[in-house]
């Protein structure tokens, strides 16, 4: 008998329930007797034991369905030795809730906190596997997470759509791009939407030189500009901030994102007319893209395996194509950033795309 919990923690994206639903059909159809218990609402199903018993019929018919169908929610991983409201240790009620239902494994699927929480109740002395879940595509040790490429079809679509409105009345549209702290997702979009300008927190911007692209385009007969901005991008005089100074400017924003910041020293140097296109959640909504529904499923299968292998203390990912194991320790904590020399960017560059630098 295996007895496996699983839960989906931080924001949801695309192909949650297909990973999930490779994890147990790999495990079913190896052994008949598996029990899965299905944490809900992420860390705070195992913090509380708030679970139900799943069997290989909840997972059937989930393979497109976007979301998760164990919920989710933010247990941010710097509270997690602090105790809740009532003075719950939330570590220790873990890993009680763990024993309780004498679990073999607790299969977690999520983004950095998540991984640095998930290494942690490794350390704790429970069997961990983990899946790479994120359309920020930030996650160390894994070259793509699933959830990241129906995101850049998303965000793309968008990119797209804005072509002809842009054309039609000659305007600079600004689309802003999620991925937090990092530009693979507005990277990606942006080149395959054909973004002219495109802004990521990796290469701060200098404005004069976004205008300055601005002004090449109309003086060479293009009535419109595309830029695509990552929620996280940065100017260059801010970047020089520290992050104590630049906490301080950011308590008195006066825009509602950095886009509308960009927009406005557009207008205001440039005398364009700019507009803003915010996609937002819709990039982290729908059914999965093909592309995540294999790779979600190869991902759910060889987590199956290591759990029959007795192996664990992982995060599945892949690297060159091919489904690989990753030490937890190694994982968590680690943002994998865009590099500004890596070989993308440079071929976008020649490509004549400005990053603003």
């Amino acid at each position: 008998m295996k007895r496996i919990g699983m839960l989906t923690s931080g924001g949801d994206c695309q192909a949650l329930n297909a990973a999930m639903r490779g994890v147990v059909k790999s495990l079913t159809n190896a052994q008949e007797d598996v029990e899965i218990y299905g944490f809900l609402e992420g860390y705070k199903g195992l913090i509380y034991g708030n679970f139900r018993m799943l069997t290989a019929k909840d997972f059937s018919g989930i393979l497109t369905k976007g979301g998760t169908i164990l919920g989710s929610s933010r247990t941010p991983f710097k509270l997690m030795r602090t105790p809740d409201e009532n003075g719950l240790d939330k570590v220790e009620a873990m890993k009680q809730n763990y024993y309780k239902l004498k679990l073999d494994c607790l299969v977690i699927l999520g983004g950095n906190g998540t991984h640095k929480t998930a290494n942690l109740l490794r350390e704790e002395g429970l069997n961990i596997v983990t899946l790479p879940k994120t359309i920020d595509n930030d996650l160390w040790g894994t070259d793509m997470t699933f959830g990241f490429q129906s995101a850049v079809n998303i965000a793309t679509d968008a990119i797209d759509c804005i072509h002809t409105t842009a054309a039609s009345h000659g305007r600079v549209f600004i689309v802003e791009v999620m991925g937090h702290k990092v530009g693979w997702l507005t990277l990606n979009a942006g080149m395959a939407g054909g973004a002219d300008i495109i802004l990521i927190p990796e290469i701060p911007y200098d404005i004069d030189s976004v205008i300055k692209k601005i002004d090449e385009r109309n003086q060479n007969g293009s009535r419109f500009t595309i830029l695509a901005v990552a929620e996280g991008a940065i100017s260059k005089e801010d970047a020089k901030l520290s992050k104590k100074d630049y906490k301080k400017k950011m308590e008195n924003y006066p825009y509602p994102s950095v886009s509308y910041e960009v927009a406005a020293k557009i207008r205001e140097k440039g005398d364009y007319d700019v507009r803003v296109t915010v996609p937002g959640h819709t990039q982290r909504g729908g059914s999965p893209c093909p592309y995540d529904r294999v790779f979600a499923s190869r991902l759910g299968s060889e987590a199956g395996k290591l759990i029959l292998n007795g192996e664990y203390g992982f995060m599945v990912g892949i690297k060159n194509r091919e489904i690989i194991k990753v030490p937890l320790e190694d994982v968590a904590g680690k943002l994998k950033m865009v590099s500004p020399d890596a070989s993308i960017v440079q071929e976008a560059k020649m490509l004549g795309i400005c990053f603003g630098d």
